[in-house]
């Protein structure tokens, strides 16, 4: 049976003696809940691509409480130790050369000889991973292709009894996926951005380009690589002008001139088939609001999600990127 337990010490403690005796647990963390296991036992994290259905060529990322810990596991460069020390605990995930005495599951990495590292801001993870005594693997905590978990709700009306033990702590503040950033060849590359843009990156390590990406199949180094991801049951129709009979609007500050196809204004849309990422225009609340919000459209009132044009600058990249994934179907 599945369980929601709210973080405390003791519940934190279970959780931890729950990983080391090698079961997958739910953890918060300040972008998306993950579905966690021992890094370092293979069987365990067979488990997390179980619960999920995850295609097992997609690396997991290994989140550590600390620097220290990451450097028992990857070749730290002088520069990647300048952006961990800036930017860690936070929503950064670095790909570095995996060093071969890791003991790290090959699963986790899906064989390759990088290794994807995060030292999550919650600090209700970070004393899970301590309490552990291990670093812990941890993809979303939902249906692969799915839009991420952001509640224990959502992981709960996600994966049900394959995920037994979910360690609640609210919602997440950031609510979407971490930047991804590989850093483990001669020029660092965004490969999944995130709330930790090019920008930020810029004044420690120059510029930093994008490579997002098509549809790689097999040939992934990070997570959310896949072209079908982070999906509704629904089409997902974007840059929409109007809404089409039947479709809900997923919408992004004003709405006065949006209206409904042979009549009507989309403000006065029902509210199963209405949600504003940020009435403000604030694209940080929208990054925040994106997957809750899909979820919520997400229902059979609704024939398809359409989605309001969001600037592709900043954090709006990252929306973007979620939102042109999800519209690829599932």
């Amino acid at each position: 049976m599945s369980q929601i337990k709210t973080a405390n010490k003791e519940t934190i403690k279970k959780a931890a003696d729950l990983i080391r005796s090698g079961e997958i647990v739910v953890l918060p963390t300040e972008t998306v809940y993950g579905l966690g296991a021992n890094a370092l036992d293979g069987q365990a994290v067979a488990k997390i691509f179980a619960a999920k259905n995850r295609p097992s060529f997609n690396p997991l990322i290994t989140h550590v409480s600390s620097i220290e810990q990451a450097e028992t596991l990857v070749d730290m460069s002088v520069d990647a130790k300048a952006v961990a020390r800036e930017f860690w605990p936070g929503p950064l995930t670095l790909i570095l050369p995996r060093k071969e005495e890791a003991g790290v599951s090959d699963l986790v990495s899906a064989g390759l000889e990088t290794l994807a590292v995060r030292m999550p801001a919650h600090p209700v993870a970070r004393e899970l991973i301590e309490e552990a005594g291990v670093p812990i693997a941890a993809p979303s905590a939902n249906s692969s292709g799915e839009p991420s978990a952001t509640t224990p709700r959502h992981v709960k009306d996600s994966l049900g009894e394959r995920a037994p033990f979910i360690l609640a702590a609210g919602s997440c503040d950031v609510g979407l996926e971490s930047t991804v950033l590989d850093m483990s060849g001669d020029v660092p590359v965004v490969l999944r951005p995130g709330c930790v843009t090019a920008e930020d990156l810029k004044p420690l390590l120059g510029d930093v380009a994008y490579d997002l990406g098509k549809d790689k199949g097999e040939d992934v180094k990070s997570p959310g690589q896949l072209l079908k991801h982070y999906a509704p049951s629904i089409p997902v129709r974007l840059r929409a002008v109007e809404v089409k009979e039947g479709e809900a609007l997923l919408a992004f500050g004003s709405l006065k001139f949006m209206g409904v196809e042979g009549g009507g204004a989309a403000k006065d849309l029902p509210d199963h088939a209405l949600r504003n990422l940020s009435e403000a225009s604030d694209l940080h609340e929208a990054a925040a609001n994106l997957f809750t919000m899909l979820r919520d459209l997400d229902v059979p009132e609704n024939t398809g999600i359409a989605v309001m044009d969001i600037p592709d600058t900043g954090v709006g990249i990252a929306i973007n990127d979620r939102l042109s994934r999800a519209a690829q179907g599932r």
